[in-house]
């Protein structure tokens, strides 16, 4: 078959275009691979202080261009939030330990610790839960605080003491304590000034009046039973006052809050979180102290929550070191050249060119006078081509005669020459033939 070739310019276009078109693929590839993933988050809390927080990481990860990105959906409470998580509408959620349905959950960060404060008002005969009996107690934070209320009742048999619990919204909680509708707060917050500014704002304090602590002096039982919640002791002074309240360091429950992660996630994408989280509460703490309190959780094998392998990674140091991650790079990449290589090559050779001539020798020549003699018109230019043979004939006798090895050999020589012959001799007849047709016709 009869091959066509491509005119050059046309060569041309097809090659820029099967690397336009690559690198087009390329370049895709590469966005699709090193884009941000975006995450959804679950968050709530009575005072919207824990929205704003998250939103706070969020906006500095799209800032230093972290790879992980957070979209915050604030949920109105804690509850809501883990309830969000456990239907699984969103991959993280801040949601404490005691609160929800938590058995997909893997602990990636603990955002904060909570500790469980009762609070009696200034002159309150109030010291102990025993003397709450008969009183009725405000819950701030309502059915999110349900747990501790029910742990308590339980471990105090408040029932039968005839302890009241009433459920308190953040709005109501000063009137609520003027009134006498309640006799003690039950808080659940974490120890940093922001938080305790807003304790101590529920009571009309002045330098005679403080507030009365009232200890849990059973936390280390109801630890033992429920894993939620640990022992914990408030440091003398927490809510300052003078005389210093508490006087002494004052044994409650403390439970912790999570930002965790739905099992499934990948643990590459959990570990580049963790990583981005920790990295922006660095930066976030010289503004906002509050984001101090974001620390690693527990990565004994039988906590609470299970940490996630990706977070475990971070904690424990075991992240991939560069060559783990980059070593099969060093593999492949002479692979990825080579191959660039061979496909640079065939394009070259696609276009032909820059190709070495390739120099003519006398078989060749010859080859080429039988194309010239199928063409000739005249006697003289069969002559001048017989003329020609004679002097390759001779010119590769005479390199054979000196011991050139690059002379072809006579058989080859002569089978050549001998078809030229019968081609010279077959036009001859056709050129002699060709005046008697004419006069013929």
């Amino acid at each position: 078959m009869m091959s066509i070739k491509l005119p050059l310019w046309l060569r041309f276009v097809l090659l820029v275009g099967v690397v336009v078109f690559a690198a087009g693929a390329g370049l895709l590839g590469y966005r699709y691979y090193s884009r941000p993933v975006t995450l959804t988050v679950a968050v709530g809390s009575i005072d919207g202080e824990a929205a704003k927080a998250m939103s706070a990481i969020a906006g500095e990860l799209v800032s230093t261009n972290a790879p992980v990105r957070l979209k915050v959906i604030d949920s109105g409470t804690a509850l809501e939030a883990a309830a969000a998580f456990s239907a699984g509408k969103v991959d993280l959620a801040v949601v404490r330990g005691d609160v929800g349905d938590l058995s997909q959950a893997q602990a990636v960060v603990v955002v904060s610790h909570m500790v469980v404060l009762i609070i009696a008002p200034p002159g309150s005969p109030i010291d102990s839960i025993d003397s709450l009996k008969g009183r009725a107690v405000g819950v701030v934070g309502g059915v999110a605080n349900a747990k501790i209320v029910d742990v308590l009742t339980k471990e105090y048999d408040l029932a039968r003491a005839k302890v009241a619990f009433k459920n308190l919204a953040l709005t109501d909680v000063r009137q609520a304590i003027q009134s006498k509708q309640v006799s003690a707060l039950l808080v659940v917050i974490p120890l940093a000034e922001k938080y305790l500014s807003l304790v101590r704002g529920f009571f009309q304090l002045d330098h005679k009046k403080v507030p009365i602590l009232i200890p849990i002096e059973s936390a280390g039982a109801i630890a033992e039973n429920e894993r939620a919640f640990e022992s914990f002791d408030v440091p003398k002074g927490t809510l300052r006052g003078s005389p210093p309240v508490p006087e002494d360091d004052l044994t409650t429950l403390r439970t912790s809050l999570y930002l965790v992660a739905q099992k499934k996630l990948g643990t590459d994408l959990v570990t580049s979180l963790t990583e981005a989280i920790m990295s922006a509460r660095r930066n976030l703490l010289r503004e906002q102290p509050i984001f101090a309190q974001i620390t690693a959780p527990s990565t004994d094998q039988d906590a609470y929550l299970p940490l996630h392998p990706g977070a475990a990674a971070v904690y424990n140091s075991t992240t991939q070191s560069f060559m783990d991650e980059y070593g099969n790079w060093f593999y492949l990449t002479p692979m990825v050249l080579g191959g660039a290589a061979t496909v640079l090559a065939a394009a070259w050779k696609f276009l032909g060119i820059g190709g070495p001539a390739t120099p003519q020798g006398p078989l060749d020549t010859l080859y080429a006078l039988a194309r010239r003699v199928r063409n000739v018109d005249t006697e003289a230019e069969l002559s001048a081509i017989e003329e020609e043979i004679d002097n390759i004939l001779k010119a590769e006798r005479a390199k054979a005669a000196s011991g050139d090895e690059s002379a072809v050999d006579a058989v080859t020589l002569n089978v050549a020459a001998h078809r030229l012959e019968n081609l010279i001799h077959d036009r001859r007849a056709l050129l002699a033939n060709k005046p008697s047709v004419a006069s013929a016709a």
